[in-house]
């Protein structure tokens, strides 16, 4: 990659709990800069769990084979296409047409160049979402695929009425269908984001957005600041898969192999030299 996107210096925690009723996670989740990825596998379909680690594992294959921070776009819909149609192939393998097509949620946030300077590429398809903290202060930057959204979309109920709404876990859009549905995404320059979390609404559906931020702003170590996260949507009854993935944006280095444990260590060496 060019330097403008290695040069971009990044601390991450990440944190996934099976919950306390269900028996299995569908939840998956990938770090590996500078990809970062969430996938909650849809539990009203046969092996979520399946359709979730077959994103994670395509966006580990970007990660892995890289991409031309230019077009990272057309990399992320490459990578979409390739999740649809590995799904799609699974639900056909046994010959039979009897195992439905599994689905999943995915959000995901890469390091892009845009205007020759470092910008995230944040994606949706579902009702994981994407928040970002900036100036000690959360947002929404996704916008959840779901039935509930468009309600509220409509004006038919209140976003506090969104939460208790039976229909509230019924997205609209998700891998796996019979076709492949058009993701979001935005790109967001770097300079804009402290801190961005990928999150399940494991979380999102448990976890107030109030307590969201005062987690998020309150803990200095995203990896903190992740388990944090699902600790409170346990505490809030857990009836969830619930998964965090936490991205704190430092700064820029000097052009660099990117080590994110070396630069933790600097990073926590220069707040102990601090008085």
């Amino acid at each position: 990659m060019v330097a403008a996107v290695t040069q971009v210096e990044l601390l991450h925690g990440a944190t996934s709990d099976v919950g306390l009723l269900r028996e299995n996670n569908e939840d998956a989740y990938l770090v590996a800069p500078p990809v970062f990825a969430v996938a909650d596998g849809m539990g009203g379909h046969e092996n979520g769990d399946v359709a979730s680690r077959i994103v994670v594992e395509e966006f580990a294959r970007l990660a892995e084979e890289g991409y031309e921070p230019t077009r990272g776009t057309e990399a992320v819909a490459a990578t979409l296409e390739a999740c649809q149609r590995r799904i799609t192939e699974y639900a056909g393998a046994d010959g039979t047409g009897a195992r439905r097509t599994p689905g999943t949620t995915v959000v995901a946030a890469l390091l892009v160049e845009d205007h020759d300077a470092p910008a995230w590429l944040l994606v949706n398809l579902g009702d994981s979402r994407i928040y970002a903290v900036s100036g000690g202060r959360l947002r929404q930057v996704s916008v959840d695929h779901s039935v509930v959204q468009e309600l509220v979309d409509s004006g038919e109920i209140t976003p506090a009425q969104a939460g208790h709404h039976p229909e509230r876990h019924v997205i609209t859009r998700a891998l796996g269908g019979p076709r492949l549905e058009p993701a979001d995404s935005w790109v967001v320059p770097v300079s804009e984001i402290d801190r961005l979390l990928l999150c399940t609404d494991g979380i999102s559906g448990l976890v107030g957005d109030d307590r969201i931020e005062a987690i998020l702003t309150g803990t200095s170590d995203p990896r903190d600041a992740a388990d944090g996260l699902v600790a409170a949507a346990l505490e809030a009854g857990g009836d969830d898969n619930a998964t965090a993935v936490v991205v704190d944006v430092v700064g820029l280095v000097p052009d660099q192999t990117y080590d994110s444990e070396q630069q933790r260590a600097s990073l926590e060496q220069k707040l102990g030299a601090l008085p």
